[in-house]
């Protein structure tokens, strides 16, 4: 047994614990993105169909941040977590016994639910233990688990058994053990009264931020467009349009945006707003247009130059958005910002991703491709114009 609190705070490492946690989450919501060209060909799903599948997870998870993101500040983190795991646990099984596309959206919402409740609190955990790295492990751990999780179940599917339910049972074998494990670590957090004051979802933009927000809104808006193409759509239009049907392959694709996407966010944490949003267009552009090229040529080694760049830029474009915004509102008003911050992000996450379902289905891949980068290029360069035409006119009047 162990002896005392110190004995129990040796035996674990938070901040270890949150971002493996947290990362597991991150990567479990990814695990599905190869499977849904398996999916249409065992369900006879369309691609409108995958989209919505898609699309239901980021409604569930944004109403779970906006409901549930603060609990954790009234009931304690570990319980929350715990519930948070509990309903992950329910979504893989959910997945496990799917047999058609019903089964898949009412997996997806239960994990949506269970994502936005664990990121809040555990984001809110890591915070506790330590600021400046549970920033950091905030930032990354979600692009890092993703990217995990896209590139394993590639793998499992190309080169393991039972494909369609493999990977959903490793992973609740694992949120098990996390459900277990979250009762070894230390309580990071408090309890205090107000928790049915705090489910009344809090949503406002300080004046001082207005502006600025309208301003990095149209970046915001493609980057998040762009995380919802490749999520839900880019396996499928890797097999159809370079004929390439190993999963490994499409998942590869997946995989490098996000891990070029964390490498991104470590490596340009210091810089500033304007820098990494300059910085990040330049990528997106040079990234969309070589994803394009691979597209028409039907090259996976383009494909995947064009995603690193890609990923670079979606990953610098966030730092960006959020250092534009985020210093400018008081302490008492970040938490309500970045609710709105997050309905705008996750709504140009998911309904984008449906319209593209539609157009796939219509018009083919290559061409949906080709309308989704036009605008994403058009409107990130517009967005950067527009922020370099509002620095101009600062100063100026300063001067």
């Amino acid at each position: 047994m162990l002896g005392d609190g110190k004995s129990i705070e040796k035996t674990s490492n938070p901040i270890r614990f949150h971002a493996v946690t947290l990362a597991t989450f991150f990567g479990a919501s990814a695990a599905p993105t190869p499977l849904y060209r398996i999916y249409q060909e065992n369900f006879a799903v369309s691609p409108v169909l995958i989209t919505v599948i898609f699309a239901v997870y980021a409604f569930a998870l944004l109403f779970a941040l906006l409901i549930a993101g603060s609990i954790s500040d009234h009931l304690g983190r570990k319980p929350v977590i715990f519930a948070a795991l509990l309903l992950e646990i329910v979504a893989m099984a959910l997945f496990v016994v799917a047999s058609g596309p019903g089964w898949l959206i009412a997996a997806r919402i239960v994990q949506g639910l269970a994502t936005g409740i664990a990121g809040a609190s555990i984001g809110a955990a890591l915070v506790d233990v330590d600021r400046a790295r549970g920033q950091l492990v905030n930032s990354i751990a979600p692009l890092s688990g993703m990217a995990i999780g896209a590139f394993g179940t590639s793998a499992l599917i190309q080169f393991g058994p039972f494909p369609l339910h493999l990977v959903y049972a490793i992973l609740l074998v694992a949120f098990i053990a996390q459900a277990v494990a979250i009762w070894a670590t230390r309580e990071t957090g408090t309890i205090r009264p107000g928790v049915w004051a705090s489910l009344k979802p809090k949503i406002a933009i300080p004046p001082q931020v207005r502006r600025p927000l309208a301003l990095v809104t149209p970046i915001n808006i493609a980057n998040w467009t762009l995380g919802g193409f490749y999520l839900s759509l880019v396996p499928s239009l890797v097999v159809t349009t370079t004929g390439n049907h190993a999963p490994l392959t499409g998942g590869s694709v997946v995989t490098a945006l996000m891990i070029s996407g964390a490498v991104a966010v470590y490596l340009r944490r210091a810089k500033s707003a304007g820098a990494n949003l300059g910085f990040g267009t330049l990528a997106t552009t040079l990234g969309v247009l070589t994803v394009v090229a691979g597209v028409h040529l039907a090259s996976v080694p383009l494909l995947l130059v064009g995603t690193l760049l890609t990923g670079v830029g979606f990953g610098t474009n966030f730092l960006g958005a959020i250092g534009t915004i985020m210093p400018l509102a008081k302490p008492d008003e970040r938490a309500e910002l970045l609710s709105a911050f997050y309905i705008q992000s996750y709504l140009a996450f998911s309904l984008p991703a449906i319209l593209a379902g539609f157009l796939a289905k219509s018009l083919g891949y290559q061409i949906t491709t080709d309308i989704y980068a036009t605008a994403i290029i058009l409107v990130t360069i517009a967005g950067f114009l527009g922020l370099r035409a509002e620095r101009a006119r600062v100063e100026r009047i300063a001067a």
